[in-house]
């Protein structure tokens, strides 16, 4: 372990671009998925960059120096009277949605005053509802994910990594299965990634994080104008649970009402629905919709969720282990989207395909995921949907590929790739 944070090139990369554009940067994405960090690492460019120290203003809205601020005339006073008086400032907020109407302080700020200003937040609802309707065309979203596997083995630090093994030092040498195998189980959080710790401690932060999540980001939250808040922690607890357990299967919101209903969870639609798009705008969950691929479109309903880290997926599914296979599923999705993807999940008739990834220009894929395909009755089912002559029909142009988790197997049946899970997960293929 190398116990110090990467740079994490692809979104510092992005911050670079957007520099002194007036344009307001809106970092996005869960809690301690390193958004903090990377305004750290943004600021820490600017000064090498020879910034002027006095001119890098960071505020913390959760800390205890700022913990009195909580309307935006405040927060706008507090800025100004700690900007100089001369010279362009760079203004960074982290966790801005802890102020009433922030977004006019910013706007204020924007207009007012010679700056560049940085933004984190932990709600999709909040960072991109309010601030398009304030500034529209005056701020790029980019959004941040937990470590993918790939920066994950970044942050762990190994010597080199082989086709098979990773390799820290000049003794230590750990199969990259069994790395992956970690990183199903207990997710891309960085500060788990670099701090070394046991088990049980590594369980207890993903305890913590779920619940100020729940805490902090969901039940303490006001009720939006024109939006119903989520007022029960037990049904808000159920409904997790069962999307994280449901993690590649179809999922409704009728559905999720019907199962718990049946368990005798008394509720509503209304109220579920509440609860998922809760879920869905504090990014632990992403409903990746259906395509038709005949149609070519996107239909209205059905599709499935995906959970953003595995290793709340582990804590919510009690550390049973349950299902590997569509754990992998969901890292294979999660790498899609970080890819820059649009993932959807195949329709047909006679057939589903686990993802429909569209890209940039003509790139387009579609994937399967599994766990082995060494039995012959397995590698027939998860092949079929590639070879029925509906889907050649509206493929041209299409990679197609399948991912395997365990076994040996060729590189390529009939034109299909034939991928290992650690290689796709890593960008080899």
């Amino acid at each position: 372990m190398n116990g110090q944070p990467v740079a994490r090139d692809n979104y510092l990369k992005k911050l670079i671009a957007f520099r002194d554009s007036d344009v307001i940067k809106v970092v996005t994405g869960m809690r301690r998925c390193g958004k903090s960090t990377l305004l750290d690492m943004m600021r820490s460019h600017l000064a090498k960059d020879g910034v002027p120290t006095e001119c890098l203003l960071s505020f913390r809205m959760e800390s205890f120096e700022l913990e009195g601020i909580r309307d935006w005339r405040e927060l706008y006073r507090h800025v100004v009277e700690r900007m100089p008086s001369s010279g362009k400032c760079y203004l960074f907020f982290d966790e801005l949605q802890e102020v009433s109407s922030w977004e006019k302080a910013i706007n204020a700020l924007r207009v007012d005053k010679d700056c560049d200003i940085y933004i984190t937040g932990s709600n999709a609802f909040l960072l991109s509802s309010e601030i398009a309707t304030l500034i529209s065309g005056r701020y790029v979203e980019i959004r941040m994910h937990p470590l993918s596997f790939s920066e994950y083995l970044d942050f762990l630090g190994p010597t080199e990594v082989t086709s098979r093994y990773a390799v820290f030092g000049r003794e230590e040498i750990t199969p990259l299965d069994e790395l992956l195998d970690r990183y199903l189980q207990f997710g891309g959080l960085p500060y788990l990634a670099i701090s070394g710790l046991p088990e049980r401690e590594m369980k207890d932060y993903i305890w913590s994080t779920y619940q100020t999540i729940v805490g902090r980001d969901i039940l303490a939250r006001e009720a939006r104008r024109g939006r119903r808040a989520v007022t029960s922690r037990d049904l808000l607890d159920r409904v997790c649970a069962y999307l994280a357990d449901n993690i590649s299967n179809p999922t409704s919101i009728n559905k999720i009402v019907g199962s718990l209903n049946e368990s005798g969870t008394k509720t509503s639609h209304g109220a579920i629905d509440t609860c998922v798009s809760a879920l869905e705008e504090t990014y632990i969950f992403s409903h990746a919709l259906r395509f038709d691929i005949k149609g070519r479109e996107v239909l209205k309903t059905g599709g499935k969720y995906y959970i953003e880290d595995l290793g709340l997926r582990a804590y919510l599914d009690g550390y049973r282990g349950s299902d590997s296979g569509r754990a992998l599923e969901n890292a294979v999705y999660n790498r899609l989207v970080i890819d820059g993807y649009r993932v959807f999940t195949g329709h047909m008739r006679n057939a589903e395909i686990d993802f429909i990834a569209i890209g940039d220009g003509a790139d387009r894929k579609f994937i399967q995921v599994t766990d082995t395909i060494d039995e012959e009755a397995t590698r027939n089912r998860e092949l079929r949907p590639f070879e029925l002559k509906s889907l050649e029909k509206v493929a041209a142009g299409y990679e197609k590929i399948l991912v395997v988790r365990h076994g040996d197997h060729p590189t390529d049946i009939d034109g299909i790739r034939i991928v290992s899970a650690v290689d796709f997960l890593l960008g080899r293929f």
